[in-house]
């Protein structure tokens, strides 16, 4: 067993949660557009100013819901069945910024400005069943365009 299990606390809370990542947490995990991540990095880096933390000691990541086919139609597409198969409502899909309906080349643009902020770790959420296509175009497609970046 390793010494440390490395602990991930997920959100962004700019009182609670993120001030308890500064204390205790060796990754930290939220959605969202750039802008609002990188508003939630600078809370987190003061927090972790108040607390005696080097912030560089917390890996940031950031998770969305990924459907990659060539088009943002397709892609809606079979996130509409995904969600019609785990029943979940299409209202709770549209209310988020943590679903990406993308085409590879416009995940890897994203991907590549959260890159910029100093994001490097995306964790994307896939639904049973699993859709291979996403994550074949993930690794296949867009994984090379963002590690040229």
């Amino acid at each position: 067993m390793q010494p440390h299990l490395p602990l991930m606390i997920g959100g962004s809370g700019e009182r609670k949660t993120l001030r308890t990542v500064a204390k205790y947490a060796d990754m930290w995990n939220m959605t969202g557009p750039v802008d609002k991540v990188q508003h939630k990095m600078e809370v987190l880096d003061q927090h972790c100013a108040d607390v005696g933390r080097n912030p560089a000691a917390i890996e940031r990541t950031i998770s969305g819901k990924l459907f990659l086919r060539s088009t943002e139609k397709e892609a809606r597409e079979v996130c509409a069945r995904a969600m019609d198969m785990n029943r979940t409502p299409m209202s709770d899909v549209e209310d988020g910024d943590d679903f990406w309906f993308d085409t590879p080349e416009r995940t890897a643009e994203r991907l590549l400005e959260y890159k910029q902020i100093g994001i490097h770790t995306f964790i994307p959420e896939i639904p049973a069943p699993y859709d291979e296509e996403t994550l074949e175009r993930l690794i296949g497609e867009v994984k090379p365009i963002v590690d040229q970046g």
